[in-house]
């Protein structure tokens, strides 16, 4: 029972502990993600073999190295998870969808779907300690440009996996998310089949109005739910600016939905 007096916060948790493995956690990032820039991902991809087989083998390794970092947050106590469908995601011209209410969503996801391609943020081309990763990973970047679209139905009709956050940036705490359009428009283009991918974060952490140095006063829990399959030719039947709408629709209801459950 928490005798605290009322407006009194009380952190518990073992919030000494987390705030300096929450700070190693930032540090090891920085310092993995220019280690494989410069050391690791090199070999990797100069590695023998044709241009798909060493892009797969360098998309693993950026996998790879996002589920350590995740293990190492979880080992270490700084948050919990829970990851429920694993096994669905993968498949070959899946269009993962999935809302974006922290930072390290992205990590989760992509450490444990490591074959995926991913639509990520043009600026982070100019981050020191990611523009290795994301080029070598072959990831798309989200420039704006008109044939960005286009290059990532290409993916999808390659075969590939893509995840996408069609939110464009961070979920506002409190509030169902926001999608853009350009999710939908890729999935009426190219994909085979669409996955939602529920995430939630309590309490939150990692916002766009939370510095990784405000740790929440109790331990971090984040779920990632697996939903059901869209069937992407129900909307086909349509031009495709109508048909992207209807499923941007649809995917706006499915995850404000899911915060009212």
């Amino acid at each position: 029972m928490d005798m605290a007096p009322p407006g009194v916060r009380t952190r518990r948790d073992a919030w000494a502990w987390r705030f300096v493995f929450t700070a190693l956690s930032f540090a090891f990032f920085g310092i993995g993600g220019i280690l494989l820039r410069v050391a690791i991902l090199p070999v990797v991809l100069h590695w023998p073999g044709p241009p798909e087989v060493r892009r797969k083998r360098a998309r693993r390794t950026v996998g790879r190295a996002f589920w350590l970092h995740s293990q190492f947050m979880y080992r270490t106590g700084v948050l919990t998870y829970r990851f429920e469908g694993l096994e669905r995601l993968g498949r070959p011209g899946q269009l993962i969808v999935a809302n974006h209410p922290s930072l390290i969503d992205v990590v989760f996801l992509l450490g444990h779907v490591p074959d995926a391609n991913c639509v990520v943020k043009h600026s982070l081309w100019k981050n020191p300690w990611m523009r290795g990763p994301v080029t070598v990973a072959q990831y798309i970047s989200n420039d704006g440009s008109a044939d960005m679209l286009d290059r990532a139905a290409d993916v999808l009709r390659d075969g590939q996996t893509l995840i996408v956050f069609p939110e464009g940036t961070r979920t506002t705490p409190g509030r169902p998310p926001v999608f853009h359009r350009g999710a939908a428009a890729i999935a009426v283009r190219g994909a085979r089949v669409v996955t939602p991918v529920f995430i939630s974060v309590e309490p939150t952490t990692l916002t766009k109005a939370e510095p990784w140095y405000r740790i929440p006063d109790r331990r971090v829990h984040m779920h990632l739910r697996v939903g059901d399959d869209i069937d992407v030719s129900a909307y086909r039947d349509a031009p495709a600016p109508i048909a992207s709408r209807r499923l941007n629709e649809h995917l706006h209801h499915l995850y404000a939905g899911d915060m009212q459950g």
